[in-house]
């Protein structure tokens, strides 16, 4: 899934006082330190309720957490993230184009409340983590929209912000999730975007980015979950070790049972493990949301269920079943459904390309590639494929 991002801020009037309470949640909390205690509280409960798809109820929680202190970056950055994450979740257009505003102001309003602070506090490490995050929204937004030099500017700022960050409160260990998330992906970008992106802030490391992103899931606090989606995701799709992203999409579906983007992710991983039967089982429990129209489930998920049946059924080497899914798959040409396509094209190419017949699976991949909106996984995987056929992969 493309991610909700959240990151832990206080107030400026409690910034004199302990963090620890606030970032480790193990101490018995004082009379004094109430109101951060607050925040806090609304801050956890918010990203629960978003990550659980409970949109109204998650934004209500972190404008709590904005009432308690409006010159605060904090609420403004949790609420720039959870509208990206809600940008990118949408169906609708105008309620994209709502959710897109919405991210932009609040980009503004995190950046303007934080660079006050650090005016006021230069040593004011949660402003400069809470500018850090904006940032991060912004350069996921940029990426969309194929902005790719603003993407290079902006990286330059985050990572100067997440440095400061770190060297200040070296006890908030949620710093590590955007820390790790920029180091690992840099490679993913496109190639001009990734040489400017490692001049102007850091060079790409894969390694240390994954070590970062487990540092940030293991003890991180409010980012701990965050960082174990996308941990599961690099493991996944890009480690191509799914026996280490299936005990992290197993705990995110347990504690969110609403998201059904875990639910997604469990029935891909237990398929490249080979568990086609436990796969098709989470399967079967998105089928009947959709049919039922349980919410979150909608019917525009269709599509994407019949990619991942498709998937499940080429791991299962049934490959004319596996067609019919696919085949399914690519006649909605929705917007939001672009990547859900793009992998149903580049699938029926791997299929061509099992049957030896190479200018079938081509005229897929090169179909894949036209796909406008589809960028990510599945069209990097269509141009190495075009460049030589698709072979069966060993797991991990």
């Amino acid at each position: 899934m493309s991610r909700l991002s959240a990151a832990l801020f206080i107030s400026f009037l409690l910034s004199a006082l302990t963090l620890g309470p606030l970032f480790r949640g193990a101490e018995e909390v004082g009379a004094a330190e109430l109101p951060g205690a607050q925040i806090r509280n609304h801050l956890k409960q918010g990203i629960g309720k978003v990550f659980d798809m409970d949109d109204k109820a998650g934004i209500a929680e972190l404008m709590k957490a904005v009432e308690l202190d409006r010159e605060s970056p904090t609420g403004y950055a949790f609420l720039t993230l959870a509208y990206l994450f809600f940008y990118e979740m949408s169906f609708d257009e105008k309620e994209r184009e709502r959710n897109q505003e919405s991210m932009v102001h609040f980009v503004g309003e995190a950046l303007s409340k934080g660079e006050k602070r650090v005016e006021k506090d230069p040593k004011d490490g949660q402003a400069f983590f809470a500018m850090g995050l904006a940032k991060l929204a912004k350069i996921r937004w940029n990426i969309t929209r194929k902005r790719y030099f603003a993407v290079a500017q902006e990286s330059q700022n985050i990572w100067d912000y997440l440095e400061r960050a770190k060297d200040l409160d070296p006890e908030n260990y949620d710093i590590y999730f955007p820390m790790g998330l920029l180091r690992y992906h840099l490679d993913h970008l496109p190639g001009f975007t990734r040489f400017l992106s490692s001049l102007l802030s850091t060079a790409s490391d894969r390694q240390k980015g994954l070590q970062e992103l487990e540092l940030a899931a293991k003890r991180g606090h409010l980012l701990k979950e965050l960082a174990q989606v996308e941990l599961s995701s690099a493991y996944s799709n890009f480690e191509k070790q799914p026996g280490r992203a299936l005990p992290l999409a197993r705990e995110l579906k347990e504690k969110f049972p609403h998201n059904y983007n875990f639910l997604f992710s469990l029935a891909n991983t237990l398929s490249d493990l080979g568990r086609q039967e436990e796969a098709l089982s989470a399967a079967q429990k998105i089928e009947n949301g959709i049919k039922s129209g349980t919410p979150p489930f909608r019917p525009e998920l269709w599509p994407r269920y019949y990619q991942l049946m498709g998937k499940i059924n080429l791991d299962k080497k049934e490959y004319a079943r596996a067609t019919e899914f696919f085949k399914r798959a690519i006649q909605d040409a929705s917007p939001y459904n672009a990547r859900v396509r793009v992998w149903a094209l580049v699938r029926l190419g791997m299929i061509h390309d099992i049957h030896k017949e190479r200018k079938l699976a081509e005229e897929y991949y090169r179909k894949a590639l036209d796909v406008e909106g589809g960028e990510g996984l599945a069209q990097i995987a269509a141009k190495q494929y075009l460049k030589s056929p698709y072979s069966h992969s060993p797991i991990k």
